[in-house]
């Protein structure tokens, strides 16, 4: 009996094992960066889209949220080097295989960031709501293409 307990210890110690994280261990650790500026982006957008959703919209903290997340969109790209392709991204190979389509997808994000910028300024409902949901196709988009689920 003894002899089980101490198996199954072992295989739920080995299986925990498998969910720690895995750190960037690359010269100037690239993919963690990319990672930090895609959460920094994130923590902007999100805001935006829960406003909507709860139908409480606030025209000056979106303007603003839009305006810092138009900062913050060029944060990820430049780590995104031809040496970056390993653990932990979480970048599917298709971003080096297909640079053309990656930079499109990039720049399609650009000019919907652009358009929210705009539409945020107008503080117009029905200006910024399909101007919110460009920048989140755009993202929609590139992770279906670019990004491991």
């Amino acid at each position: 009996m003894s002899r089980l307990l101490a198996s199954s210890v072992l295989a739920v110690l080995v299986l925990s094992g498998c969910n720690q994280p895995v750190e960037d261990t690359g010269p100037g650790q690239p993919v963690k960066h990319r990672q930090e500026a895609f959460k920094a982006v994130l923590r902007t957008f999100e805001p935006m889209g829960t406003m909507l959703r709860d139908q409480r919209y606030d025209a000056s903290k979106f303007a603003a949220l839009a305006t810092e997340l138009h900062t913050l969109r060029d944060g990820p790209w430049p780590y995104f080097t031809a040496d970056t392709h390993y653990p932990p991204t979480k970048a599917k190979a298709a971003v080096w295989a297909r640079p053309e389509a990656f930079e499109q997808a990039r720049q399609v994000f650009f000019e919907a960031t652009d358009a929210l910028v705009l539409a945020a300024q107008s503080r117009e409902l029905a200006q910024v709501q399909p101007a919110y949901e460009k920048v989140y196709d755009s993202c929609k988009a590139c992770h279906n293409d670019f990004k491991d689920k």
